[in-house]
C-alpha cells in the first residue's frame, strides 16, 4: 500500500446454471457481495541502545549481531500474528451467507501427541477442504514440533510401501492426505488478552492450524527498514527495526483449526 489505514477485498457468491424455457426472459441471476477489510496495525519496532564503552570492549561485531536480532524479532511477531489470524479465521464465519466458514475439528485430547489421532484429524481436514471446494495445492499444516515428531514416529504414516513420505531415521513427515506438515513454534496454545484486539483469542486447546494460504492476508504500508543515530548526552548508538502492517481474515473456508478436546 502507498497509503491509507486499510485495504478492502471483495468477495462473490456463486452463480448456479438453469435450463432456458422458450420464450421466457433472461433477467439475470443475483450474485451475493460482501468484502473483508484489513486494517494496518500500529507501528511495529524493535530497538537496542549501544553504548560506546560497551562496544569498544567487545570483542566481536556488535552492531552486526544485534542488527539480526533486531530483524529476528520482527520477524517473530509477523508470524505469530499470522498464526493466531488463521486460527481464527477457522472459528469464524463465512463471508457471503450460503457458502461455508471456518471448520473446528474436536482431535481428541491427545491429538498432539497420538500418531492416529493426528492421521485422522488431517484426512477429516482434507475432506473438509474438498468439501469447500479448495483448491488441492497449498494446504499447509503448522504444529508445534511435539506433534511433527510423534506424526514422524508412526510407523505407517511414513511407511514408503503405502506411498508415505518421511521417515524415521532424518525424523521427519513431509505430507499426509495432500497436506504439508510444517512444524512450528509460533503455532498459538494460550489464551491471548494483550496485544491488537484482532489477533485475541483463548488458543488453549489448539493442536494444529491446517489453512490454505487463501486463507488469510496481509497489507504492508511500510517495509521493513532500519534506523540508527548516535545520541552524545547517552554516548550510545540507538538501533531501531520497524515495519507496519496489517493480518486479517479472506476466506474462512480454507482455514481448520484441530483442537485438543474429546
Amino acid at each position: 500500500m502507498a497509503s491509507g489505514k486499510s485495504a478492502q477485498f471483495p468477495a462473490t457468491g456463486k452463480i448456479t446454471a438453469a435450463y432456458h424455457t422458450p420464450g421466457t426472459q433472461l433477467v439475470g441471476t443475483p450474485i451475493a457481495h460482501n468484502e473483508r477489510v484489513i486494517t494496518i496495525d500500529d507501528l511495529l519496532l524493535a530497538n537496542v541502545m549501544i553504548a560506546d564503552i560497551d562496544e569498544a570492549k567487545s570483542h566481536y561485531d556488535v552492531r552486526s549481531e544485534y542488527t539480526r536480532q533486531l530483524g529476528e524479532a520482527l520477524a517473530l511477531a509477523f508470524d505469530t500474528n499470522v498464526a493466531r489470524t488463521a486460527v481464527l479465521a477457522a472459528r469464524a464465519a463465512a463471508t457471503i451467507t450460503g457458502e461455508p466458514g471456518g471448520t473446528v475439528i474436536n482431535g481428541g485430547v491427545n491429538v498432539r501427541t497420538d500418531g492416529a489421532l493426528i492421521k485422522a484429524a488431517l484426512f477429516a481436514a482434507a475432506q473438509k477442504f474438498d468439501e469447500n471446494n479448495v483448491v488441492d495445492s497449498d494446504r499447509n499444516a503448522f504444529v508445534k514440533p511435539v506433534t511433527f515428531y510423534a506424526a514422524a514416529a508412526t510407523t505407517d504414516l511414513v511407511n514408503k510401501d503405502w506411498g508415505g513420505r518421511g521417515g524415521i531415521a532424518d525424523g521427519k513427515i513431509e505430507s499426509l492426505a495432500g497436506i504439508n506438515i510444517v512444524k512450528s513454534n509460533n503455532v498459538p496454545n494460550s489464551n491471548v488478552a494483550t496485544g491488537p484486539t484482532k489477533y485475541q483469542g483463548n488458543f488453549a486447546n489448539t493442536a494444529m492450524s491446517i489453512f490454505h494460504r487463501s486463507a488469510v492476508g496481509t497489507c504492508r504500508l511500510m517495509s521493513l527498514s532500519m534506523q540508527s543515530e548516535y545520541l552524545t548526552l547517552w554516548q550510545a548508538t540507538a538501533l531501531v527495526a520497524r515495519f507496519a502492517v496489517g493480518h486479517g481474515i479472506l476466506r474462512p473456508e480454507c482455514a481448520i483449526e484441530v483442537a485438543a478436546v474429546a
